[in-house]
């Protein structure tokens, strides 16, 4: 199962997303040769690497074994957007693919 666990911030008066956690693997093949889980990685280091290296956004992003986290640590809207859109990509995804769990705190 992948989780995909978005957290909500408080910027100002602006409630906004602040990162995401995503942990798990998708299932639909043997570890290593899953595409969905694949596809739900590069997107994930995609934004990652959008948001730290291409916005220099104050953002920490840890990555472990079947875990990825990023956490803003300021308000920035471009990577609140970037966020949104990951996050709006992984409910399209979750649409077909069953074993993957969306969640917003």
């Amino acid at each position: 199962m992948l989780k995909c666990v978005f957290r909500l911030g408080k910027f100002g008066s602006v409630t906004a997303f602040a990162g995401f956690e995503i942990s798990g693997h998708a299932g639909y093949g043997t570890q290593g040769n899953d595409i969905v889980c694949a596809a739900v990685s590069s997107c994930t280091m995609l934004v990652c690497n959008a948001i730290t290296e291409d916005l220099g956004a104050d953002a920490e992003v840890t990555v472990e074994d079947n875990r990825i986290t990023l956490r803003l640590n300021e308000s920035s809207q471009e990577a609140q957007r970037l966020i949104s859109a990951f996050y709006k990509h992984l409910e399209t995804l979750s649409e077909d693919y069953e074993n993957i769990r969306i969640s917003v705190i």
